[in-house]
């Protein structure tokens, strides 16, 4: 059986030094918004319709690096922080694998509400490496890749307020 492959893009909204995070019941982490990219979607606009569709948030991408080719065709995608392979044990699906095209984000606006079972993490809170509370469960850390990406898009927000 051939091995099955999704493409996914994922946001680090950052705002006021912290990052948009959730606990996902069903893959059981804290997680950033991102879902899968639709037929005839770029990368670019599905982490933007996923953020929105999950958070509320109308956000844009942080560019996360140089493009220093300028062309009138064809139209260039801004690049993502990095593409990742994760394994996906789907009870339902069954177990594939997502391409997870990961990008650095800021809100359009100033966010001043968020959905339930969403949270803002700082940047120390990530660093820290601490268990966060969820709603109706013991506090869990994030992941590792959460951390370090969280971390990078701390950083690189920083960089781009300056």
């Amino acid at each position: 059986m051939a091995l099955v492959r999704h493409f996914t893009s994922t946001g680090f909204v950052v705002q006021d030094g912290a990052t948009l995070l959730h606990w996902h019941a069903k893959v059981k982490a804290w997680l950033p918004p991102g879902g899968h990219v639709m037929e005839n979607e770029d990368p670019v606009q599905a982490v933007l319709r996923e953020v929105e569709e999950e958070t509320g948030v109308q956000a844009e991408i942080v560019p996360t690096s140089v493009l220093d080719i300028t062309l009138t065709y064809p139209t260039q995608v801004e690049p993502p922080l990095t593409i990742m392979v994760e394994d996906i044990d789907d009870p339902v699906v069954g177990f594939h694998q997502h391409i997870d095209f990961i990008y650095v984000c800021r809100p359009l606006h100033p966010v001043t509400t968020i959905p339930d079972g969403w949270r803002w993490v700082t940047q120390e809170e990530l660093e820290a490496d601490i268990p966060l509370e969820r709603d109706g469960g013991t506090p869990e850390r994030p992941p590792e890749d959460v951390r370090l990406l969280g971390a990078r898009a701390f950083q690189i927000t920083q960089v781009q307020a300056r």
